[in-house]
């Protein structure tokens, strides 16, 4: 049983996709092991494990967590598939404000690891999808921020025609209007 991970210019962002062992039966594979996550450069302790249900086309972000309770998260696509982003914001960055996309499916059971001060969100491109992500620290009201999906500044191609957008969502700020870690 093995992973294989995949780095990016942008620094700890990591695609993660596991050993996946087909029969008649189906298929197995192992999602999550401390200690090769680790050796890998993912020391992430997660504390809550999040699940959502959308619909082909919604859009969910950007959202993230400021101190004192930034989250660090692992995503998957357990049925269908989506565009995962995660937007560096970290004023201290050399790539504060870029972002990368990525294919989260079913199929591969890849994961997207997102470490703490990066802005999360994805789109569906299948007819449906379920998403889990695993956090590093539980949901604090007081530390929620965000940026709006369609903020000029980032350029993200949703790969999307007509998105379906909460309306909580629509009211986050565009992304020089937004709060980000120093």
């Amino acid at each position: 049983m093995g992973f294989k991970f995949e780095r990016f210019e942008i620094p700890g962002l990591i695609v993660i996709t596991p050993d996946r062992f087909e029969d008649d039966r189906g298929f197995f594979q192992e999602v999550y092991k401390k200690s090769v996550f680790k050796e890998n450069g993912i020391d992430a302790d997660f504390n809550q494990l999040n699940m959502s249900y959308s619909k082909k086309g919604v859009i969910r972000g950007l959202h993230y967590q400021l101190p004192p309770k930034p989250q660090a998260k692992l995503v998957r696509c357990v049925v269908g598939e989506i565009f995962d982003v995660a937007v560096d914001v970290r004023k201290s960055s050399k790539f504060f404000g870029k972002w990368k996309g990525v294919i989260l499916n079913e199929k591969e059971g890849n994961m997207f690891y997102i470490p703490e001060g990066f802005a999360h969100g994805f789109s569906v491109l299948s007819e449906f999808a379920v998403v889990e992500y695993f956090v590093s620290n539980e949901y604090c009201p007081e530390c929620e921020a965000g940026i709006r999906f369609d903020t000029k500044e980032l350029s993200i191609d949703w790969k999307v025609k007509s998105p379906l957008v909460s309306g909580k969502d629509l009211n986050l700020p565009d992304f020089k209007h937004a709060k980000f870690f120093e």
